[in-house]
């Protein structure tokens, strides 16, 4: 079952955006990453926790996206550059630097062996080897330790990932910012990447959802 909602745009005062959201994912702590229009590069990544039945703001920080902007998850295409928009699950956190104090997150550290399979006709497509499968082209891979800055702390985001659609996308994590709009992730400051790995409790079943403030972009959940 699909269920769209859409990131609603207007004059809602201080109502905050998950309660504006007709799914959240079902957990008690969610992210949302929110970029001005479809073409953005850049927007904001909040935090919010629900409490008592209500949700409160936990932090903010200014977010990159990809070069060519935003565009719906169900329909995009690897390669393009573009962050898929839609409701996703966080399925564990990793990073070339030791996860930050007070991490309760599944935490997988980065070696020179570690890779991410982005290659379309290989069985490990859209997920970790260790080492690099023998049937996954090294130039259709990425080479995790080799982005130091970038993935020196990251979320794993659910985009493609239990039942990946070749073609579809692979590799789409929250994770440091490099030096400009990323391939199709979204980024932030190593300061706000180490404290959402601080803040994310795997028991509250953090998501995150990714959209517009126009709306014209549809939010999907698989």
């Amino acid at each position: 079952m699909i269920v769209t909602t859409l990131l609603p745009h207007g004059p809602y005062g201080s109502v905050p955006l998950p309660a504006r959201l007709a799914d959240t994912g079902g957990g008690s702590q969610l992210i949302t990453a929110v970029a001005p229009a479809p073409g953005s590069t850049t927007g904001r990544v909040t935090w919010w926790d629900r409490r008592a039945g209500h949700w409160f703001e936990a932090g903010s920080a200014e977010a990159r996206f990809g070069a060519n902007g935003l565009t719906e998850g169900a329909t995009r295409t690897q390669g393009t550059s573009t962050t898929p928009t839609g409701l996703y699950e966080l399925p564990y956190a990793f990073g070339i630097r030791r996860a930050p104090a007070g991490t309760e997150y599944r935490y997988r550290r980065v070696t020179d062996r570690s890779w991410w399979c982005q290659d379309n006709a290989s069985t490990s497509y859209n997920r970790w080897v260790e080492p690099l499968s023998a049937d996954c082209a090294p130039g259709e891979a990425e080479h995790l330790v080799t982005y130091q800055k970038q993935y020196a702390h990251a979320l794993l985001i659910g985009f493609n990932y239990e039942r990946p659609v070749r073609g579809r996308g692979a590799g789409i994590f929250l994770h440091v910012n490099g030096k400009g709009a990323t391939a199709g992730c979204v980024s932030v400051p190593e300061r706000a990447m180490r404290a959402l790995l601080r803040w994310a409790n795997p028991r509250r079943r953090p998501h995150i959802v990714i959209g517009t403030e126009s709306g014209a972009l549809a939010v999907t959940r698989y």
